[in-house]
């Protein structure tokens, strides 16, 4: 694989290099330039420097806090033309109720739609990855909700442990037609413009909600 993609992050912690290859995978995608990092999901301002100092120490990567924490935050022209700038996006995890209400159908959702089809990268991890699909396991509702249909024809499990597949399961049936996707903390699994998958990591497709488990094999190149 070549080029950029939507790269989704099963969950770990950063600071204690859980996702230093799945980072490796998506940020060798991205052109020169600072990484934007979107906080919604979290609320926390101390997530994004985190995050930065990480990156910086690692990879010699800058960040840039792109300020949507909330609905009125991601109608921002100015944040919009933020996305549009970034050498790539990364969404932080956190509630993926409050990552979905502050960008669904917002300017801030079109530009990431437009950087993906531009054959930019958006990243995304743990609660933030499920957020991308068509459904979401939502908290607030206790009921499965639309997602931000980055891909819409899948539903995603973040931290998901292939020994216990009944949560991905029952978030397939919330939306009959689904593929499921399963990503256990530590791996990744990018999606490139032409919907081909690859993987760092163990990472698993159900092709229906019966179907049996298929491993996404190969590092994705």
């Amino acid at each position: 694989m070549s080029g950029g993609g939507l790269a989704l992050l099963g969950g770990g912690e950063f600071t204690f290099g859980e996702t230093e290859d799945a980072d490796r995978l998506w940020l060798e995608r991205a052109p020169e330039g600072p990484i934007g990092f979107v906080p919604a999901a979290s609320g926390s301002a101390d997530y994004g420097r985190h995050f930065a100092d990480y990156l910086r120490e690692t990879f010699a990567r800058e960040v840039e806090i792109i300020p949507i924490y909330r609905e009125r935050d991601a109608k921002r022209g100015r944040n919009s033309e933020r996305i549009r700038d970034c050498a790539a996006v990364y969404l932080g995890g956190g509630v993926g109720d409050h990552l979905v209400d502050a960008l669904a159908a917002s300017p801030a959702l079109d530009a990431l739609r437009e950087k993906l089809a531009g054959g930019g990268v958006v990243a995304a991890i743990a609660a933030a990855a499920q957020a991308c699909g068509a459904v979401i396991r939502s908290l607030s509702a206790g009921r499965p909700e639309p997602g931000l249909g980055l891909l819409p024809g899948l539903a995603i499990e973040p931290n998901f442990d292939p020994g216990h597949d009944r949560r991905l399961r029952a978030l397939m049936a919330a939306a009959p037609g689904l593929r499921g996707l399963g990503i256990p903390a530590g791996a990744a699994v990018l999606v490139d413009a032409d919907g081909r998958f690859g993987a760092v990591g163990d990472a698993f497709v159900l092709a229906a909600g019966e179907a049996d488990l298929v491993p996404i094999v190969g590092e994705a190149s």
